[in-house]
């Protein structure tokens, strides 16, 4: 079988968790210019994310903002002024776009999981989820056992820290503001699909409630 038919994952989402601090603070400066490459040299010559080295600013600076570049710009001013629910679901939304690993996941493991009422998360379930896509990503395959736990343990923070999922692995229903569900259900498909909820997809061609 040839794995290469599918674009390669992206990795690299082990810098810190959800980052909605960050997210918050770095979509604020963001809105002052509508530029990114401004706001990323403002946040690093202000350490506005408090980092307590310039590498660790860099890093989390770099990470942060590729995340936020997939939202558009009336999502990030809604990042700015919403609650930390709401800045949790669309820093979600913003992790889920960035890296498809993260967004195939959510949709096939977590939303899939708690539609058919089996709404629990453990470790296996990653691993199953990465033993079948490794059929059609060889990077996959290519992963340190050490790599793959970090992975892992940076996804169910990221759950975690959203709220979607407890410490013992309970999935928790996505109880999303209407102002966020309706943004998120503009794309096509619906990212409504990243999360576990039965609010319906209304965006064409996305799917109906179930």
């Amino acid at each position: 079988m040839d794995k290469e038919v599918h674009p390669r994952y992206a990795l690299s989402f082990t810098s810190g968790g959800l980052l909605s601090r960050e997210g918050e603070i770095i979509a604020a400066v963001y809105l002052d210019s509508r530029d990114w490459q401004a706001a990323r040299a403002r946040v690093v010559d202000e350490n506005l994310l408090q980092a307590r080295s310039t590498s660790s600013l860099i890093r989390l600076a770099r990470e942060t903002i590729q995340r936020l570049e997939a939202l558009d710009d009336g999502e990030i001013e809604l990042l700015v002024d919403s609650s930390p629910t709401e800045q949790h679901h669309l820093m979600w939304a913003a992790a889920c776009r960035r890296y498809t690993l993260i967004g195939d996941f959510a949709e096939e493991v977590l939303r899939e999981r708690f539609l058919l009422m089996t709404p629990t998360l453990d470790t296996d379930d990653f691993d199953r989820f990465i033993a079948g896509k490794s059929l059609w990503h060889s990077e996959l395959d290519d992963l340190k056992p050490s790599t793959r736990q970090k992975l892992r343990q940076t996804l169910f923070r990221m759950l975690r820290e959203a709220d979607l999922c407890t410490d013992a692995g309970a999935i928790v229903p996505a109880v999303m503001s209407e102002r966020v569900a309706e943004i998120l259900d503009r794309r096509t498909p619906s990212d409504l699909r990243f999360f576990p909820t039965t609010t319906p997809f209304t965006s064409s061609g996305s799917q109906v409630q179930r």
